[in-house]
């Protein structure tokens, strides 16, 4: 993939709440020298994350944000807003030395149309698998470098092949939809959306379904409730 200034791009992808480093390969020793910047389009903003190998305390992220020994960038429980264009570059004396390592981060997100209290055996739900991207075009990567979200169960088989499963794939949001009624024994079953990059998986997100237990403890049954008053009532001598 070649980036804004013309150099190879490296992409990564990962799920949300996960760990992901960053890689810088055009670092020097010591990471004294190591400057990342990163920029979004939401709206276009560059923010410089750290500099001389320091971070700056002022970001959003910068509790979140940690440089590896080789310079490169980690990022905790990265969430979605994390995703854009992260730039790597060495400065010597205020000279920029060599080319960027330039890093396209997309972010994969799993979520249900239904609240926990809907999820019911018989029940309707949505699942959505969203790769979340920015300053490219996911159209582009699904024509051009073969990008696919699939929905696979516990034992990797592609749901696409199961008639009970509606899937749908919209490119220009990136977003694959599984719709499927529910049923009795899909209790604590996983259903997991992978992403395909040049037919390498590169990372997925699981949703495990959990119906409600019922709360015995709460609602007294109607039975106990009935047998208090049929007790005889003594009369008093």
């Amino acid at each position: 993939y070649v980036g804004i200034s013309g150099v190879d791009v490296t992409q990564v992808f990962c799920s949300s709440g996960e760990n992901v480093l960053l890689p810088c390969n055009n670092a020097l020793s010591g990471c004294t020298s190591t400057t990342w910047n990163y920029i979004y389009n939401r709206p276009s903003e560059t923010v410089e994350l750290i500099v001389g190998g320091i971070k700056k305390i002022y970001t959003e992220t910068h509790e979140r944000l940690s440089l590896d020994s080789d310079c490169s960038l980690n990022i905790k429980k990265v969430t979605k807003e994390d995703r854009g264009f992260y730039t790597c570059r060495q400065y010597v004396n205020g000279q920029l030395q060599g080319t960027d390592a330039q890093v396209f981060l997309h972010v994969l997100h799993v979520s249900s149309s239904s609240s926990q209290s809907e999820i019911r055996s018989g029940s309707s739900v949505t699942l959505s698998c969203q790769l979340y991207y920015d300053l490219v075009s996911c159209v582009s990567l699904v024509r051009y470098e073969g990008l696919e979200l699939i929905w696979v169960n516990q034992a990797g088989v592609n749901l696409q092949t199961d008639s009970r499963f509606q899937i749908s794939f919209s490119s220009e949001q990136c977003l694959s939809s599984l719709t499927t009624t529910l049923l009795n024994e899909d209790h604590n079953r996983e259903w997991r959306c992978q992403v395909k990059h040049r037919n390498q998986l590169k990372t997925s997100a699981t949703y495990t379904v959990k119906y409600q237990t019922p709360t015995e403890t709460k609602t007294p049954s109607p039975v106990t409730i009935s047998k208090s008053p049929a007790a005889p009532t003594q009369p008093g001598t």
